[in-house]
Parts: structure tokens; sequence; C-alpha cells
């Protein structure tokens, strides 16, 4: 029997959305991501502006929801984070759900909180390119710090 290697660690980039801040659900949001033992390195409360989002959602541009996603993501106060684990990008897409809520599965942050489609609560980065992207767009030139947490053998085992 062949032992797999465990997940690489990597960062990723998530975005509580303005819904998600209204219905104060951050602190589920985080809990979430903590218990399934990602790290956040980053986080920052801000609104974000019509020029950042625009280059954020820029693969959307032209598409029919593009306008009111525009609207949406601009309309009140966010919170950006980062986060790094074993397998951060794979373990965060599958905590949050499928985009619509209506397919999201129960137990993920969509499936049991998110109420629309637009309205879904968190935005995560969908690859590893994405995740340099937005990482850099939204904390540029910025160093993060090293941290260790006291069940990291239990994540990442040496083998």
């Amino acid at each position: 029997m062949t032992k797999t290697k465990p997940d690489s660690v990597e960062c990723t980039l998530v975005i509580v959305k303005p819904d998600a801040m209204q219905r104060r659900l951050l602190g589920v949001i985080i809990q979430r991501l903590e218990r399934k033992g990602l790290v956040m390195i980053a986080g920052e409360m801000r609104q974000l502006s019509r020029p950042l989002a625009e280059q954020h959602y820029l693969s959307h541009k032209g598409k029919y929801f593009y306008p009111r996603l525009m609207n949406f993501i601009t309309s009140g106060p966010l919170f950006i984070s980062v986060w790094k684990g074993p397998g951060a990008i794979r373990r965060v897409r599958t905590l949050v759900g499928a985009t619509s809520p209506d397919k999201a599965a129960p137990g993920t942050i969509r499936g049991d909180f998110a109420l629309h489609t637009t309205h879904n609560l968190v935005h995560a980065s969908d690859s590893s390119e994405a995740a340099r992207r937005e990482i850099a767009l939204f904390f540029p030139a910025i160093e993060f710090p090293e941290i260790t947490p006291t069940d990291s053998d239990w994540l990442v085992p040496n083998e």
C-alpha cells in the first residue's frame, strides 16, 4: 500500500461579501475555515471601489449578470482575507459550496446560508493562478507573517 503525500501548503483569497457582512455571518465563516485547519494570514474589512471590483471580476465583464454583480459587490463593507494551509484552494472551495445556493450541498457555507446566486456570501479563488493574481490585487507588496498553529503536526504530518 502506497502512502499519498499530504496536500501541499498554499494560499488562497476569500472575500466575505456584503450580504454576509450585513447578516453578521463573518464569524461563522471564519470559524468554518479555521476548523478545517486553515490559518488566516491577512484580513481587512473595506468598501470595494468600483475600479477595483471591475479589475477583480474582469473575466465576467460582458456577461448578463455583470452589472448586478458590480452593484452588489460595491454596495457595502466586505472582508478580504488570505488563508494558508494544506490544499487551501480545494478545501476552501469545498467548504464554500456551489455558486448557486440551490445546488450547494448542505453543510457548505452557501448550502447553509446563501439565499441567491448573486448574494452568495463568499468569493474564493478557484485556482492557484487566480489565487496569486487576486492576492496581489488586494494585498500588493505585503509580507505575510509566518504563523505555525499548535495543531500543525496533525494537519501536515512529518513523513
